[in-house]
């Protein structure tokens, strides 16, 4: 259930075990909470990425314990804001959402070398969020 005081976002990508994971822990890291902050695959894979769990440990954000999760229609309908990052047609269109397209590319098969470029960009695309949501980002 998503708390009516909080704009809530919800992060779609393909497996779920990388950047929507990455984006949607900046997400609540950089607002402190005071966004809810989600994420969800088109086609979930089994594990997060270690690479991405390591380029966020690097960032100061655990995000170990996370799973990749399945999206459904409920999630996208319940969010305020969802943007995805290459779900393709999976992701289902709701009236009067506000959707957004994040072309990044993909950490999958990728080492922690390539993926913290990757982290950086979408830790820049959160702060732009922020700011467009009127919400005072974290130093």
């Amino acid at each position: 259930m998503t708390d009516p005081r909080k704009p809530s976002v919800l992060f779609v990508c393909v497996h779920n075990a990388g950047r929507s994971q990455m984006a949607a822990a900046f997400l609540t890291h950089l607002s402190q909470g005071t966004v809810e902050a989600r994420s969800a695959g088109s086609a979930p894979a089994d594990t997060v990425n270690p690479a991405v769990v390591e380029a966020m440990a690097e960032a100061g954000i655990d995000i170990s314990a996370q799973r990749p999760k399945v999206l459904t229609p409920e999630a996208v309908q319940s969010s305020d804001v969802v943007i995805t990052m290459g779900c393709g047609d999976a992701c289902p269109v709701f009236p009067g959402k506000r959707y957004l397209g994040w072309k990044l590319d993909d950490p999958a098969g990728q080492g922690v070398d390539a993926v913290r470029p990757i982290r950086d960009d979408i830790r820049q695309r959160v702060r732009g969020l922020l700011t467009e949501l009127g919400i005072q980002a974290r130093a």
